[in-house]
């Protein structure tokens, strides 16, 4: 099994979540993504496997600066707009063998277990 984790060095979550693997010996990379942000193709793969609703990143100044439009825009657009600025998308993106499973860290311990284990 492959795991990749997609997020930033300095964000909270992402610091619990690979605590968390590390506490539980579960191998990982974790590919910054203001360093090295995903293609668009990556992105529609995971828009695809996870819907754009839930990888939105809500609470950052990246998405508050969108504007209102953003509530009617469909998956293409904000597929568009992941692309654009990895700042928009939810962290961190849990991709297991090529497959985006997880966005975000508020599972609870037996369902990370259960998505995440090898």
């Amino acid at each position: 099994m492959t795991l990749t984790v997609y997020g930033i060095p300095t964000c909270g979550t992402c610091k619990k979540a690979r605590q968390w693997l590390d506490s539980h010996a579960i191998a990982y990379d974790f590919i910054n993504t203001k360093e090295q942000p995903p293609s668009r193709a990556t992105v529609a793969a995971w828009v695809e496997a996870l819907g754009s609703r839930p990888m939105r990143n809500t609470s950052g100044q990246s998405y508050r600066a969108l504007g209102d439009d953003k509530q009617t825009w469909g998956d293409p657009e904000w597929i568009d707009a992941f692309s654009r600025d990895a700042m928009l998308l939810k962290r961190p993106l849990f991709v297991k063998d090529g497959q985006a499973v997880l966005v975000g860290f508020r599972a609870s311990e037996a369902e990370l277990n259960e998505i995440l284990n090898p």
